[in-house]
């Protein structure tokens, strides 16, 4: 990974190239960020310039012999942990015993999310771990000598997944690593962490992308218009992987869309017939789609309300959401806008647990009759 893949973040590149020009590289580093802003993107170039033996002045090389290696993430001294579900049989499980997917996840995935890495290992319902087992294959990996690089180079990702056991166990590690040995954290909730780790890592903080290097990069990346490359870096709010869903989803965004208004103007209006009608057809949807229209409408109330408080530069809406928003919005204020997250909530929850749908929705339409009269 080249820091020229990465969309946006300069400011955080250029940190990160002056740390390796200054040699003045923290032995430990938390990145926290959210997923989709490039957080372990910006660890992977990070560490391709770090091990690379021609650096240029803002990015690896790409052709020498280490970043061929690290470009498939197959250098001897470039090391992973990241969190796994058992693979059957009693050993507990490693994150080499997963490398190949593992590899194979971040090579077309960099931006990848941790629900998208527990179905590449096929996890069901099992939730990724990072083990006091994992913490002794760190400990021994990093024992022995480089085998090619001046630099040893581990990359925890989710660090937040790392049991009591394994932080603790790496604890003395982190502290006092192996001279030019690294230890690079990702994480996105820093809370999870136990305070001994963050008290001994540097933290590098990572936002948003920007609207305007968003926009560039879904150009660059996706075959797009101005016009929707636009509408979709600001329904993104600086997160590529929710660009990556809009630009994936655009049949289901505009059938939420047209969902949501019918809910709410029936909802409104109270007619029955036509609101068990509506209930009808939504019955028939799948319920990853049922739970997909819940989400997006708790979304569209929250953006109504922004409208409502005339702070209409912090709305994230297409122009046809803007539209109905400028119609809608007087309707969603302070006054109800609690009540009505509430049951779009209640509602999303009993439908996730396979309550029947048609009694979910005819309920969730009655209470948003009586909370859009409320103070209307």
């Amino acid at each position: 990974m080249l820091f020229a893949d990465i969309i946006g973040q300069d400011k955080v590149k250029s940190h990160l190239l002056n740390t390796v020009k200054e040699k003045r590289i923290s032995h430990a580093q938390l990145f926290l960020g959210e997923e989709g802003y490039g957080t372990l993107p910006l660890v992977l170039a990070y560490a391709q310039y770090l091990m690379c033996l021609n650096p240029k002045e803002d990015d690896a090389c790409g052709e020498c012999s280490s970043c061929r290696k690290v470009a498939k993430y197959q250098h001897p001294d470039l090391h992973f942990a990241f969190p796994v579900v058992p693979v059957g049989g009693n050993e507990i499980p490693v994150s080499d015993h997963y490398i190949k997917e593992w590899r194979n996840f971040i090579t077309t995935n960099p931006y990848g999310t941790y629900n998208e890495w527990l179905d590449a290992m096929d996890a069901g319902n099992s939730q990724g771990i990072i083990r006091v087992e994992e913490g002794r294959e760190i400990i021994r990996k990093l024992s022995m000598k480089s085998f090619e690089s001046e630099y040893k180079v581990m990359i925890i990702w989710f660090a937040e997944k790392m049991n009591a056991e394994a932080a603790n166990r790496l604890l003395k590690l982190i502290e006092e690593p192996p001279t030019l040995t690294h230890f690079f954290l990702v994480s996105q909730s820093s809370e999870y962490i136990i305070s001994t780790i963050l008290s001994r890592t540097q933290l590098v903080k990572v936002t948003r992308i920007s609207e305007d290097r968003l926009f560039l990069g879904l150009k660059k990346k996706h075959v797009l218009d101005d016009d929707r490359a636009r509408q979709i870096a600001r329904l993104s709010e600086g997160n590529y992987t929710l660009a990556k869903e809009f630009i994936a989803s655009s049949v289901d965004t505009q059938q939420n869309f047209e969902n949501f208004t019918q809910m709410m103007r029936l909802s409104y209006m109270g007619k029955m017939i036509d609101i068990i009608k509506w209930v009808d057809e939504v019955s028939k949807l799948g319920r990853e789609k049922q739970k997909a229209f819940l989400a997006y409408s708790l979304r569209m109330i929250r953006e109504n309300l922004v409208i409502n408080q005339k702070q209409n530069n912090l709305a994230r809406m297409s122009v046809e959401e803007e539209n109905f928003a400028s119609r809608f919005a007087n309707f969603i204020h302070p006054g109800n806008v609690l009540f009505l997250n509430q049951e779009l909530d209640k509602a999303f929850r009993h439908i996730s647990r396979n309550a029947n749908a048609k009694v979910v929705f005819l309920d969730l339409c009655l209470k948003l009759n009586r909370i859009l009269k409320l103070n209307n």
